[in-house]
């Protein structure tokens, strides 16, 4: 099953799911702001994506340059920042069984779909 950790009000994720849509195939959508990932799915997808922690955030975000930036942080701080903010997390990220990809640009979905 394919899912796609979504952000409505993001446009590369916007094109993502659209990229979805257009492939015909059955889909999940997690509302990631909503819905938010914990620790062990954060990890899964990290470890799927086959990056580290510091890679799935986003680091332009004022949560992140007021809070975090420049500290010494562990790779589990970075994952309980994102889960205690996760407006911090990468998105879209699209995962197809055991394949993972962040979606930028949104058509590196298609490598996986």
């Amino acid at each position: 099953m394919i899912k796609i950790y979504h952000n409505n009000r993001c446009s590369k994720s916007r094109q993502g799911l659209q990229i979805i849509e257009d492939s015909g195939k059955n889909f999940e959508i997690v509302k990631y702001l909503e819905d938010i990932p914990n620790k062990q799915e954060l990890k899964d997808i990290i470890r799927m994506l086959g990056i580290t922690p510091i890679d799935l955030v986003r680091k332009n975000e004022a949560i992140w340059k007021e809070q975090y930036k420049g500290k010494d942080l562990t790779d589990n701080e970075i994952i309980e920042a994102m889960v205690n903010n996760p407006k911090l997390i990468e998105r879209p990220i699209v995962i197809n069984d055991s394949k993972a990809v962040i979606g930028r640009p949104p058509e590196k979905i298609i490598e996986i779909l």
